[in-house]
């Protein structure tokens, strides 16, 4: 499975906007603490979704719920229209759920092809299959457009921040992924390596993959975001296309949960 076996035959209609992920009053309660309370959110296919808010504001929490780590209190989730319960991790990728952290969970001591298929590696007659690995990262990496590195069994303690971001979606997007949610994928990069993160996310969005971006930077928000969700406090307190919102608005929303432009 590489990227370009994730092209869509045709580009969705413009009034295609059924969501492929679909919350509906999600709760989440630790302890006494309400982690999150009736959020709702539609995550639709080939967008980008940009979820901003404070530090506390339930983003973790969220994209948990939705990676299966935490199981909500209450509420439903939808998947291509049908209500499924996401029980744990795998059952989030068996659905085409992939989450890239900002730790991004790469070996540094591993190289770029062992980094892609960690806990995942080919077989064929009970050796590991390294030629088909190969290829399909190289042609990953290739669909993605990242050229920068010099070998794909470069270690990856040997990439920069952005090449990095790249590996971690690379393996994302190498199992039938339908949904990547990218966990403050441009936090500590240069402005160089910032803009090819970016980049980055609008060619998983090309391909006809649905993106979910958690961010506190602005800047990126109104570069890549076709929408905008913004949670305060546990709440969603906006949600909608990135042409209703402009800087101030979100921020009035993060910070105080309504916003009167």
């Amino acid at each position: 499975m590489t990227l370009a076996d994730l092209r869509p035959p045709a580009a969705p209609a413009a009034g295609d906007q059924t969501p492929l992920l679909r919350l509906r009053a999600i709760d989440k309660h630790f302890g006494p603490v309400q982690a999150l309370s009736e959020v709702d959110l539609d995550l639709p296919p080939a967008q980008v979704t940009c979820l901003c808010g404070d530090n506390g504001a339930g983003k973790s929490v969220l994209t948990k719920c939705i990676a299966g780590i935490h199981q909500p209190d209450h509420g439903e989730i939808f998947w291509e229209g049908r209500q499924v319960h996401i029980r744990g991790p795998k059952s989030a990728s068996t659905l085409g759920i992939e989450v890239v952290y900002q730790d991004l969970a790469l070996a540094d001591n591993l190289d770029i092809v062992q980094n892609i298929f960690l806990g995942r590696e080919r077989m064929h007659r009970g050796l590991l299959d390294e030629d088909s690995m190969e290829r399909s990262a190289a042609e990953t990496l290739q669909d993605l457009h990242v050229t920068t590195v010099r070998s794909i069994r470069q270690p990856v303690a040997s990439l920069s921040g952005g090449q990095r971001q790249a590996v971690a979606v690379a393996k994302a997007v190498m199992w039938n992924s339908k949904l990547v949610i990218l966990d403050e994928p441009t936090a500590a990069l240069g402005v160089v390596q910032t803009q090819m993160v970016l980049e980055l996310v609008g060619r998983l969005k090309d391909h006809g993959l649905a993106v979910m971006v958690i961010t506190h930077n602005l800047n990126d928000v109104f570069e890549v975001a076709d929408r905008i969700a913004v949670l305060h406090l546990g709440r969603k307190v906006a949600e909608g296309p990135a042409s209703d919102f402009d800087r101030q608005s979100v921020v009035d929303y993060m910070t105080t949960g309504t916003s009167e432009r």
